[in-house]
């Protein structure tokens, strides 16, 4: 009687499945666990003025960047006229017309874009607005 050695049949292997499968539920754990900073994506290099700076509690604040797309607190407007503006800053502030709007607007922003910032906040009712500059004594003015 012959007795066949399995142990030659036995060839180690690696298999690659699981640890594509735990790299994977990796890189969606990053993904969602990641925090993103509105402040880090818009960059805007304000104006200079002097004055004094204005301390007001919680502030609607409306960002125009220098291509002259609106931003109202952290919500981007799509489209830039001004219909889809007073939509969005009616939404975010609500009902409470009392509230400061403070206006960042980059240096380089058209000056339309800003006109048509003033015109929606004075269609909607608001009447407190502040408009956000750098210091002369700054030097790039840059702003996250």
């Amino acid at each position: 009687m012959r007795i066949r050695d399995h142990r030659a049949d036995d060839e180690p292997e690696i298999n690659l499945v699981p640890m594509i499968d735990v790299i994977l539920v990796l890189i969606i754990f990053f993904v969602v666990t990641t925090t993103f900073d509105a402040r880090s994506v818009i960059k805007l290099e304000l104006p200079k003025a002097t004055g004094e700076q204005t301390e007001a509690t919680q502030p609607l604040v409306v960002l125009v960047n220098a291509e002259g797309r609106y931003f109202v607190d952290d919500r981007e407007v799509l489209r830039t006229d001004i219909g889809a503006l007073k939509a969005t800053i009616a939404e975010v502030a609500g009902n409470d017309r009392d509230r400061p709007v403070m206006l960042r607007a980059d240096a380089r922003t058209p000056y339309q874009a800003v006109v048509t910032v003033y015109d929606a906040l004075g269609q909607l009712g608001f009447n407190r607005v502040m408009s956000a500059t750098a210091p002369i004594g700054e030097g790039s003015g840059a702003v996250p």
